[in-house]
């Protein structure tokens, strides 16, 4: 279970703006710049409206195009909920960053080679376990089961 409601929220509008955007969570990242920090520490005032509102107005503020990363169309099963992805980059995070380090490895993580593995949700590396997701990241590839 995910401590740090800021890095939850963070994630999880992260990956909502990546999908109505259809950009990779990298890009997303990387347009919203000094963003990702304000909304981490802030999270505990963004989090009253809806999170619809909220990415709108980061999505306008950032200039964020509208990409062709459609991981939504391409899922040939149940398309995972926003929150539950944010929660998988959350604790992947967690496990890797103390606290004050939150930020950071927030940009890390959804740069990492992970990132792009984690969003194909035609495979079933989101819903394992968050010790397995870990080692992966730790040994920098997909385990054997």
């Amino acid at each position: 279970m995910i401590k740090n409601t800021a890095l939850f929220y963070t994630c999880s509008l992260i990956e909502y703006i990546g999908r109505i955007t259809k950009n990779e969570r990298s890009r997303v990242v990387e347009l919203l710049g000094k963003d990702v920090d304000r909304i981490y520490n802030y999270q505990d005032v963004f989090h009253c409206e809806p999170i619809e509102k909220v990415a709108d107005d980061f999505i306008v503020r950032n200039n964020i195009p509208l990409g062709s990363f459609d991981n939504i169309a391409s899922c040939k099963y149940t398309v995972p909920d926003y929150w539950d992805i944010g929660d998988v980059f959350a604790r992947l995070v967690e496990d890797n960053f103390a606290q004050k380090d939150s930020i950071s490895g927030i940009k890390e993580i959804f740069r990492s080679w992970l990132a792009a593995k984690i969003s194909n949700y035609n495979s079933d590396l989101f819903y394992q376990s968050r010790e397995y997701i870990d080692a992966c990241y730790k040994n920098g590839e997909i385990l054997a089961a």
